[in-house]
């Protein structure tokens, strides 16, 4: 018998996250770990009356391409990715992992040029996604190495993801729904707004929001979401943040990140490990050194650190910065084969102003 959470997730990935419709062409790309949610997904995608395709992968898959495979070999494009990165109207993502570290061996130079050759792929993506022509979600399934990573029993680890995204209560969607709610009058209050400044214990910075959009992440595209981000002003950003938790990405963890901005540009950046590595990508291209996203977490179901992004950025009463790609909705220019999230508890004796009124308080919002 299917775990009654499993089926309340998979609705609302095709029913609230992407309303998938008749003669939809919907691409539900799964870890093989998470072949129970993937089975529901699959079937409520062809019940809504989508064209489902799904693949499935595996880290030791990935690694082992990326291990073998030469500079011209992770520089091709597959023409099927061409393909469904024009015409797909749909993609549902659901990962899982048998070892969050798998790619820790690879070199940084080998996915360095993987990422640049397919940063095309991402900025159309994302362009069709502004312009409303394709919808997406991205969510994880809950598996003992991600359980291992938090912490936590499996069973304990279950628990939290569902409760994070609401899949333990009778109507998921509409609990969605009220988040949306509450996240929409804070979004009204930003618009037309120009300054932020942004201080406590562990951050210092000024920022512009002039002419920017603020989103409301309500779920439809991370699952569990709860945040409000926007795209600074590109040269706008001064000021220097100490990130409160390790950032993870191509399996490394590098902690006690350092930024110090000028006019926009990282211009000094220090890990106490792995700092090698953050360089790396922070000189991937002209763009990975200047901000994509300035957001604020709103899901208060999330309390803890998991060792993962999409998670963690949500915590209520955090705030998160991405150097690299900006989402082209938020009016952001910059462009990057990165997006790299960074996270700044604002909990305890931390502020942010906006056109200098108290909007945040010690994470919590004071309008």
């Amino acid at each position: 018998m299917a775990d009654p959470r499993v089926e309340k997730l998979a609705d609302v990935l095709v029913n609230y996250c992407t309303s998938v419709k008749p003669g939809d062409w919907v691409w539900i790309r799964g870890h093989v770990l998470a072949l129970p949610l993937v089975e529901q997904v699959l079937r409520q995608v062809t019940q809504a009356g989508g064209n489902p395709t799904v693949t499935l992968q595996t880290d030791e898959l990935d690694e082992l391409f990326l291990a073998n495979a030469n500079d011209e070999q992770l520089a091709w494009l597959s023409p099927l990715d061409e393909l469904m990165v024009e015409q797909l109207d749909v993609r549902i993502a659901i990962n899982a992992a048998s070892n969050t570290r798998a790619l820790t061996g690879i070199p940084p130079q080998k996915q360095q040029l993987y990422q640049k050759a397919r940063r095309k792929f991402s900025q159309r993506y994302l362009q069709r996604s502004a312009e409303g022509s394709h919808r997406w979600t991205t969510t994880q399934f809950p598996c003992p190495a991600y359980a291992q990573e938090a912490d936590m029993s499996l069973h304990e680890y279950e628990a939290f993801v569902y409760r994070a995204t609401y899949a333990d209560q009778p109507d998921p969607a509409q609990c969605w729904q009220q988040i949306h709610d509450t996240q929409q009058r804070l979004v009204e209050w930003l618009r037309g707004k120009e300054q932020v400044i942004v201080r406590g214990p562990h951050v210092d910075l000024t920022l512009s929001i002039a002419g920017r959009t603020f989103i409301n992440s309500d779920g439809k595209r991370n699952m569990p979401s709860g945040e409000i981000f926007t795209g600074p002003v590109e040269a706008s950003v001064n000021g220097w943040v100490r990130f409160t938790y390790p950032a993870i990405r191509g399996g490394r963890e590098v902690e006690g990140v350092e930024f110090t901005f000028k006019e926009g540009k990282v211009i000094t950046a220090r890990a106490d490990k792995n700092e090698a590595y953050l360089l790396s990508q922070l000189d991937s291209d002209a763009g990975a050194r200047y901000l994509g996203e300035f957001a604020i977490g709103t899901n208060y179901q999330i309390q803890r650190f998991t060792k993962s992004i999409l998670y963690d950025e949500k915590i209520g009463g955090t705030i998160h910065l991405a150097v690299g790609a900006g989402y082209p909705e938020t009016g952001s220019r910059n462009q990057s084969s990165v997006h790299w999230d960074f996270i700044c508890d604002m909990r305890q004796d931390s502020a942010i102003w906006v056109d200098g009124e108290l909007f945040y308080k010690d994470g919590q919002f004071q309008i």
